[in-house]
């Protein structure tokens, strides 16, 4: 509600400072014809309180705090309610809300920022049709895999309890698929149009990519074979502006990311960051901790590979300066080549989430402060994946 309470604050200050400008000019006009064009001109500072939040603060909010908000009067239930509103919403607030949490064998689990604004109605997700495993999310949708059958994929929105069930993959992706969720929301577009991209591997030894249409309902293998003796990390992929990203295993060289262009469907090999991979302003980043240190950096050059011996072309970009946290990491060993993620287990937007022992930690980046998330059973292998409490439609 604090998008409200600033609003409130901030309009109320409007009208104070708007009044006497206005009494004076009732005064000036005293026995002329008064007509309607100042109050047509400056209509907003009419309008009642209750009709600019609903109009303007209420499309800023997360889905919870807008269930909060239908008791609040008629008028706001019936525009919350009304699906021009879910789809504004869903183009409106975009922020990472919380993050589903899976061990190998268990159900899904919810850990929210902050219980009394973001949260879903049946986090273990068992309002599909079989037990699942959450697999990618994107801008208020989820990408699960079904434990039975021939593992089918479904899309939903755990906030409405709507979901769609993908046709079987003409390939097959594996036991533990590498796909990743492509959503960008549209104003101009009130159905949510999504893609999915599975990397599997190939039978000639490397990678093919099989892309998912919602608008097409079908599959289809791409011509792109991606031929190296990588091998990617299943739940590494992210997507940012039109590229797909996924971490591969460190090898005797040193671990690397595969990138695959949507558009032209080509893929190219870049040189890895520490730590996962995330999106922020929209561009790729990664962070690592080291001790009570945070380092975040940001892909600048996707092309140094190719550049000449001895140039200063660096794939990446280290943020300066690093950020002190307000906790400290145990000191992981560093890898055969590299250093560990320190802990770090997500990040995107001003978002990072953090792990120390059975414990979660969320730092966030703009108010350089972190909030205790509570302690849960830690699989080194469980997936988690970052969402955002949305009311988009399917």
């Amino acid at each position: 509600m604090f998008i409200i309470g600033s609003s409130i604050k901030y309009l109320k200050e409007e009208k104070k400072n708007n009044f006497f400008p206005r009494l004076q000019c009732e005064k000036m006009d005293r026995g002329k014809n008064r007509t309607n064009f100042y109050a047509s001109k400056n209509s907003q500072i009419y309008k009642d309180l209750k009709d600019i939040i609903r109009e303007n603060a209420l499309p800023y909010l997360p889905a919870k705090s807008l269930y909060r908000c239908l008791g609040v009067c008629r008028d706001w239930k019936l525009q919350i309610s009304t699906p021009f509103f879910a789809h504004n919403q869903s183009n409106s607030f975009l922020s990472i809300s919380g993050f589903f949490y899976q061990t190998q064998a268990g159900m899904p689990s919810f850990m929210s920022l902050d219980p009394m604004a973001y949260g879903i109605p049946d986090p273990s997700l068992k309002f599909l049709p079989e037990p699942v495993d959450v697999r990618s999310s994107c801008n208020g949708l989820l990408c699960c895999q079904g434990r039975t059958g021939y593992k089918a994929y479904y899309v939903c929105n755990p906030v409405t309890k709507h979901w769609e069930k993908l046709p079987k993959p003409e390939a097959d992706h594996g036991p533990d698929p590498a796909v990743v969720l492509v959503f960008n929301p549209s104003l101009l577009n009130f159905t949510a149009d999504y893609q999915l991209i599975c990397a599997f591997p190939s039978d000639l030894d490397g990678y093919e990519f099989e892309i998912y249409s919602s608008g097409k309902r079908s599959w289809r293998i791409s011509g792109e074979i991606c031929f190296s003796d990588c091998k990617i990390m299943p739940k590494s992929g992210i997507h940012v502006n039109g590229t797909v990203y996924w971490k591969t295993v460190e090898t005797r060289m040193e671990a690397g990311i595969i990138a695959f262009d949507l558009n032209s469907e080509r893929f190219h090999l870049l040189t890895s960051a520490v730590g996962p991979l995330g999106i922020r302003n929209g561009k790729l980043y990664s962070a690592y901790a080291r001790g009570q240190s945070l380092v975040v950096s940001a892909l600048s050059n996707t092309h140094s590979n190719t550049m000449q011996m001895r140039s200063n072309a660096r794939t990446w970009k280290e943020m300066q300066p690093r950020i002190n946290l307000d906790i400290s990491l145990p000191a992981s060993p560093s890898t055969r080549y590299g250093y560990s993620n320190g802990g770090v287990k997500f990040i995107g937007g001003d978002v990072v989430l953090l792990v120390r022992g059975s414990r979660f930690y969320c730092y966030d980046m703009k108010k350089k402060a972190s909030e205790n998330l509570g302690e849960v059973d830690f699989d080194t292998k469980a997936g988690i994946v970052g969402y955002v409490n949305s009311l988009v439609e399917l």
